[in-house]
């Protein structure tokens, strides 16, 4: 059950608002891939013991239950309407002549190199509320993070916010946006990059509104149940799991749902479960445009061509493609 009809690459999307014919690639139908599933499209809004009621009412009956909701983020329904989105992220971008972002995490960060390689003309300001970008890695990556940008012209405001609901409006359609140091930054538009709320609001009304932690994520034991709870799996950003929220890692924890799950469907032995080995790495790559990225590894930061040929030229779309068993190219 999904609440929108496809599956979105989420460390590809960036790249389809400067090349929408990306996201052609980037987003999947579920249909196609779930060949053999039953796909409901709609919002669950409770949780009993045995069923779940999505938003129009109607009950699904479930034995065993995997929660991974993620981060709420509102996107449209259909595969369609989120392409025509695409188009129209590119078309802003493609009118303005200043741009402004707001956040300076990874998604900030991502869109900046993506704008600034794709569209160097492009007067490009970064607004980060933090003393440093990407906050989640080491210093040496944000140092070198904040050199790239600014070799490429990119104007980087750290330690400010930036006040949306106040911005003038120039008779020529720039807007004039105001920082919380009062600096005044002029742009034609601008694309709030900061991070999204994760979506277990709901859960907060269920059975298992006692398992939220303070942040609102699930408290899971090592076999990635929801803890109290025998038949109800959680993966991905909403558990408590003490690691980076990484792609990667989500789909180690799925492995490991997954084997469980058929274990327990199978009627096996629950002491034969597997444990999630919880990652203590704090390795990981952002892309910096379509050839460079910065990599924070075991040993060594590295900023350029080396880790940006890892991810940066096709963003693993085409190994997520042939992981689930589609042409990487199409």
């Amino acid at each position: 059950m999904n609440r929108k009809e496809y599956f979105e690459i989420p460390w590809a999307s960036l790249r389809g608002m400067v090349e929408p014919t990306f996201a052609e690639r980037s987003l999947i139908q579920h249909k196609h891939y779930l060949t053999s599933s039953r796909l409901i499209v709609s919002n669950a809004i409770d949780i009993s013991d045995s069923e779940i009621l999505l938003s129009e009412g109607r009950s699904i009956p479930y034995n065993y239950l995997v929660i991974a909701t993620g981060h709420d983020d509102q996107v449209p329904k259909t595969r369609s309407e989120r392409l025509k989105q695409y188009q129209s992220e590119n078309e802003k971008i493609k009118a303005a002549e200043s741009i402004l972002i707001v956040g300076g995490g990874p998604t900030g960060v991502e869109l900046a190199g993506e704008i600034a390689v794709d569209f160097p003309e492009k007067k490009i300001t970064l607004v980060h509320s933090g003393y440093r970008l990407l906050e989640f890695l080491g210093p040496k990556a944000s140092k070198k993070t904040l050199d790239w940008l600014k070799s490429r012209h990119v104007e980087v405001k750290l330690d400010q916010t930036v006040n949306l609901e106040d911005v003038a409006d120039f008779s020529n359609g720039t807007k004039l946006y105001t920082t919380s140091a009062g600096e005044t930054i002029k742009a034609d538009c601008h694309f709030l990059c900061t991070g999204k709320p994760l979506a277990s609001s709901w859960l907060k009304g269920t059975i298992l509104k006692d398992r939220l932690d303070e942040l609102g994520r699930l408290i899971v034991d090592e076999n990635l149940r929801v803890r109290g709870r025998k038949n109800i799996f959680a993966i991905g950003d909403i558990t408590n799991i003490k690691e980076m929220k990484q792609g990667y890692l989500a789909k180690k924890q799925a492995s490991v749902a997954a084997k469980n799950l058929q274990l327990l469907i199978r009627g096996g032995d629950e002491s034969k479960m597997t444990t999630y080995k919880m990652s203590s790495s704090h390795n990981a790559i952002v892309s910096l445009g379509r050839h460079d990225a910065v990599a924070q590894l075991h040993l060594t930061t590295m900023i350029g061509l080396i880790p940006g040929l890892i991810k940066s030229k096709d963003l693993f779309v085409g190994k997520t493609r042939k992981e689930l068993d589609l042409d990487s190219r199409d």
